[in-house]
């Protein structure tokens, strides 16, 4: 039969803990986001709690963690500070943590989100706006992104010096 697998117990019930190593075995997940799918499979809130907690000790589960890999992964994308911080709260990190890694990852790879912006602006158009309603939509792909003000300042002024 399709979709079983033979030396799985079809009697036997999926632990939260179970299904829990099975999702971050593919990636890393926040405890809100973990929280959200094995409530989704129907186990009770009890256990759920009590197995992340299990996996939290055990450095399976870890919102740091999972915050650094979200973040680098958004940085290749060309994504700035306050979309990666909108994205993550919506994920239930919390904002210390959220502000710790952005500072860490800052810091280790010597991330410069002006040149970030730039790179981004240089990547989607091929020169300089020509109009002020050009400029505008270069602004607003920019801010779209999750790049601030001065952001995007910076990289309208320079994206294409050489």
């Amino acid at each position: 039969m399709f979709g079983r697998r033979p030396d799985r117990d079809a009697s036997r019930e999926a632990s939260p803990h179970d299904d829990a190593v099975r999702l971050l075995a593919r990636r890393e997940y926040s405890r809100a986001e973990l929280e959200a799918r094995l409530a989704a499979k129907g186990h009770a809130v009890a256990e759920i709690a009590t197995c992340l907690d299990a996996l939290l000790e055990q450095g399976l589960q870890s919102d740091a963690r999972f915050a650094e890999s979200f973040i680098r992964s958004r940085v290749s994308r060309g994504q700035g500070p306050v979309k990666i911080r909108a994205e993550l709260g919506n994920r239930g990190v919390s904002r210390e943590l959220v502000g710790a890694a952005l500072a860490e990852c800052e810091a280790s790879e010597s991330l410069d989100w002006y040149e970030l912006a730039c790179q981004a602006l240089t990547r989607r158009y091929a020169g300089p706006a020509d109009s002020p309603r050009e400029r505008a939509r270069r602004e607003r792909f920019l801010a779209g992104r999750g790049f601030d003000f001065d952001q995007v300042q910076h990289a309208l002024a320079h994206a294409w010096d050489s």
